[in-house]
């Protein structure tokens, strides 16, 4: 890394809903709501943005942990923001507290743990497994 995250830095990052994140049940009196897997997706996103100034060229953020609490439903249509804050950084790894809110209510909460990755030994483990 070419410079260390600071506990306390804050990423944010707001995605507009669409169908293409509803949740795949929904229909038969269920309403289209938007799936705990893109939510993950859009916190994942803000983290590896919050993380991104301070890397090398040939170094990528990789998810490692996450743990949430989905706390309520969002109807899809609606912007979702998301925060991740710096908690703890270890070596290659940083954690982040997250956060989800839609435009009434936080709607994810929880940790998540990244590491930092250079691309040319990842490529390496992964073409290594036939990728």
């Amino acid at each position: 890394m070419k410079s260390r995250p600071r506990i306390g830095e804050i990423g944010e990052l707001a995605v507009p809903t669409d169908m293409t994140h509803v949740v795949e049940f929904h229909g038969d009196g269920m309403p289209a709501v938007v799936s705990t897997p893109n939510i993950i997706q859009f916190l994942e996103r803000t983290a590896r943005h919050t993380l991104t100034p301070h890397l090398e060229a040939d170094e990528r953020s990789v998810g490692l942990e996450i743990d949430i609490r989905h706390l309520a439903p969002t109807p899809v249509g609606q912007t979702i923001h998301c925060r991740a804050q710096v908690i703890a950084v270890e070596d290659r790894k940083v954690t982040f507290q997250i956060e989800a809110r839609d435009a009434h209510e936080v709607i994810v909460r929880g940790v998540h743990k990244r590491a930092v990755i250079r691309t040319e030994s990842f490529t390496k483990r992964v073409k290594a497994k036939g990728g």
